[in-house]
């Protein structure tokens, strides 16, 4: 097994991969980027849902480099980011290897460099591995990685649909039927939101405290965080949002944490939910709120309030799982002493 050497070698073709690749190829500083699926950016192309829209305005959302165009709007679409990152790729030269699955990534203490095993999906014998060598290993795998359903209790035994979001395209399938959305964070808010839309009888479990902001608070909350501390950002806008949602969102099952929005993002990695109409649809009824999710059977869900309710498909909106800890093992470097940690 023949190692190829590269100075930057970058795992993952997502945005931040792409970036990262962008300024080093702008600087003519040689790298390789190794993608496990056949494209570029294969959460957006593949495994997102069509209304999706970026939740932040374009202006906190595009790659270094290379602004959106001009005539793009505020709040980029699905489509036209996808446009904009096939123009960034192409611009910058960047060339993934595709279906290249990382399988380790291994400091070398005597030569002083990575050392990463990828097996080649695409080839013949995709248990053959290819080896690459590097001075730099930039983990560009995201939060993204492996979409995470977690195993409830009868879950096996449950007979309707059961999909993770990233299956889930719209809602023209579901019209007139119940339909459980699980996860209350962003995807899970919208997805709802799109449901109801299209006519489907929507439920969503809501399990944590969270917060709810308009597009306008975040992206006043982000200005502001260049100019004023994180608590007292995060003081006005908890103050923006009860003035503007209401003081007390317990009455439709809803409850803010007790720190403030950009604090749980820092601390927990917990976004604020950016409203986009599912609260007003759950104020008016249109989407109804219901607790965590303790079992299934049958049709039925029961939640942890002991109440128990038929539903024709299940949307898991429940996030993913890192991949990193599988394969990537940790140099710690003490004085002069080098720790690999598995």
């Amino acid at each position: 097994m023949a190692t190829k050497e590269q100075v930057v070698i970058v795992v993952g073709a997502g945005p931040s991969g792409l970036a990262t690749a962008a300024c080093l190829n702008s600087l003519s500083i040689p790298n390789i980027v190794l993608e496990r699926e056949d494209c570029f950016a294969s959460l957006w192309k593949k495994y997102s849902y069509d209304r999706l829209h970026l939740h932040l305005a374009k202006q906190f959302c595009q790659l270094p480099l290379k602004p959106f165009p001009t005539t793009y709007p505020t709040y980029v679409s699905r489509d036209q980011f996808l446009r904009y990152l096939d123009d960034y790729v192409s611009h910058f030269n960047i060339c993934p290897l595709y279906q290249r699955s990382v399988e380790s990534a291994q400091y070398d203490e005597a030569a002083e460099e990575w050392i990463v095993k990828a097996r080649n999906l695409g080839s013949s014998d995709p248990e053959q591995m290819e080896e690459y060598s590097s001075k730099c290993l930039v983990v560009a795998t995201g939060e993204t990685t492996d979409a995470f359903i977690p195993q409830l209790e009868g879950l096996n035994t449950y007979l309707g649909e059961v999909i993770h979001s990233t299956r889930y395209k719209n809602g023209k399938s579901y019209e007139n039927k119940n339909v459980l959305v699980v996860g209350s964070g962003n995807s899970g808010m919208e997805i709802a939101f799109d449901l109801s839309n299209y006519g489907a009888k929507t439920s969503i479990a809501v399990r944590s405290p969270l917060h709810i902001l308009s597009r306008g608070m975040a992206n006043m909350g982000l200005v502001l965080l260049k100019y004023v501390s994180l608590n007292a950002v995060d003081s006005l806008l908890l103050m923006l949002s009860k003035l503007w949602y209401g003081g007390d969102l317990s009455r439709y099952g809803i409850k803010r944490p007790e720190e403030g929005p950009f604090t749980m993002k820092v601390k927990y990695g917990k976004y604020p939910v950016i409203d986009i109409g599912t609260y007003q649809k759950i104020k008016s009824g249109e989407i109804q709120v219901v607790p965590a999710v303790a079992s299934l059977g049958g049709n039925d869900v029961v939640f942890e309030d002991g109440k128990s309710y038929p539903f024709d498909a299940i949307i898991f909106a429940t996030g993913f799982k890192r991949s990193t800890n599988k394969w990537l093992q940790e140099c710690v470097r003490t004085g002069e002493q080098f720790t690999v940690k598995p």
